[in-house]
C-alpha cells in the first residue's frame, strides 16, 4: 500500500558503487555492534534478534504492551539505553504482504526524520524463525509528559520547563512537516512525548504501523496542529486529555475556547509561578490550533514562529543538553570513493 504522506515503498538496502560518495565512520568506543556502526554508511541497519534479546534481558524488560505489540527497554554493552518495539505476529501467516509493506514504509519514514527532539530510529529486525518484526529506537529516560502532568509520584514540571517542552515539540513537528515528502505523527498525544535527562522533548513514534484505508484520507499535518493545541492546553491546565466520563479535554475547556473563562482560572494548581503575559499569548496559540475547521488552523511553521516570539526559546535551547550517543560520539566524514 502506498502511504499518502510517506510516498512509495522504500528500498531498504543502499549500494555503494565506485564513483559514488560514501561516508567513512571514524572509530569510537560506544560498545555498539558492527551492524550499528555501519548504520551511517549503508542506511538503517538490519539487526540480529539475539543481539536485541541480550540487550532487553531475554525480552523480559517490558515498558508497555497491547494486543498489537510490545515495547521493551534494552541496554547496550556500553550502558546506552534503547527502546525496542515488537509486533505481535507469531507466525508468517499472521503477517500479510500489506503489513510487511507498511512495516518497511515505517522504517523508511522514521529514518528520514533525524531531529534532536525526536526519538530517532536506530535499526530494525526481520527474522523468519521465530517470526520477528522489531524496530529499535533511542531511549529517553525521564518518562512521558503524561506521567509528569498526571501522576503524583512523577517530578513536577515548572513553567520554564513546560515552555521548553512546548517549543521542542513545535520545532520537531515543523521539521517533520517540511520534509519531502512531509512526515506527520499519526498518534500525537502526551504519552508520545518523552523526556530526556534534562527534560528536553523527544517525540516518539513507537505506534505500530497497522493502518486502515480510511486513515489515508486524514490530513495528518492538520491533525498534528490540533493535537499540539490539545497537548499545550493539557500542559497549562494539568488536566488529563480524557476524563472518566470520556469527555475530551477540548469539550471540558469549551467555556475557555468560547472566550467565556480566562485561562488563568484554569491553570494547573501545581504551577507555583508563571508569566501572566506568556500565559495569555499561549492561550491564543491554543485557540488557533484547535479551530474546528482544519483549513483555518495555522501551519506548524507559523505556530513555531509565534512560540519563539513568546518564549524567546530558540531551537538550540530546546534540544537535549546531553546529546544522545549517536549525535555526540559519531563523526561522519564525506569522502570520494576510490
Amino acid at each position: 500500500m502506498k502511504d499518502p504522506y510517506h510516498g512509495p515503498l522504500p528500498k531498504l538496502e543502499m549500494e555503494l558503487t565506485e564513483g559514488n560518495k560514501m561516508a567513512a565512520v571514524r572509530p569510537w568506543a560506544t560498545g555498539l555492534s558492527g551492524q550499528l556502526q555501519k548504520a551511517f554508511v549503508t542506511g538503517v541497519p538490519k539487526l540480529n534478534r539475539l543481539e536485541l534479546e541480550a540487550a532487553c534481558e531475554d525480552f523480559s524488560n517490558v515498558i508497555s504492551s497491547s494486543s498489537i505489540g510490545t515495547v521493551y527497554k534494552g541496554t547496550l554493552s556500553n550502558g546506552v539505553e534503547i527502546a525496542v518495539t515488537s509486533v505481535a505476529a507469531t507466525s508468517p501467516k499472521d503477517w500479510s504482504k500489506n503489513l510487511e509493506a507498511q512495516f518497511r514504509n515505517k522504517i523508511d519514514s522514521l529514518s528520514n526524520v533525524n531531529h534532536k527532539n525526536f526519538v530517532n530510529l536506530l535499526g530494525y529486525c526481520v527474522e523468519k524463525e521465530p517470526s520477528t518484526r522489531m524496530l529499535v529506537f533511542e531511549y529517553a529516560p525521564n518518562g512521558t509528559l503524561f506521567e509528569h502532568l498526571h501522576i503524583k509520584e512523577a517530578e513536577h514540571l515548572d513553567w520554564g520547563t513546560r515552555m521548553r517542552i512546548t517549543t521542542g515539540m513545535a520545532y520537531c513537528l515543523e521539521h517533520m512537516h517540511q520534509l519531502t515528502p512531509p512526515i506527520a505523527h499519526k498518534n500525537l498525544n502526551s504519552t508520545s512525548i518523552n523526556l530526556t535527562e534534562d527534560y528536553a522533548v523527544k517525540i516518539s513514534d513507537f505506534g505500530f504501523w497497522i493502518e486502515s484505508a480510511e486513515a489515508e484520507m486524514v490530513s495528518y499535518p492538520e491533525c498534528n496542529v490540533y493535537s499540539f493545541g490539545v497537548i499545550l492546553f493539557e500542559m497549562v491546565t494539568g488536566r488529563p486529555p480524557y476524563s472518566s466520563d470520556s469527555c475530551s479535554l477540548k469539550n471540558w475547556a469549551s467555556d475557555y475556547l468560547r472566550g467565556e473563562q480566562p485561562l488563568v482560572e484554569m491553570l494547573d494548581p501545581t504551577l507555583k509561578s508563571f508569566q501572566v503575559e506568556q500565559l495569555e499569548q499561549i492561550g491564543e496559540v491554543i485557540k488557533s490550533c484547535v479551530t474546528p475547521n482544519p483549513k483555518e488552523r495555522p501551519q506548524m511553521r507559523e505556530v513555531t514562529a509565534r512560540l519563539r516570539e513568546i518564549t524567546m526559546i530558540g531551537p538550540d535551547a530546546a534540544v537535549p543538553k546531553l546529546s544522545p550517543f549517536w549525535w555526540a560520539e559519531l563523526e561522519i566524514i564525506s569522502t570520494e570513493a576510490r
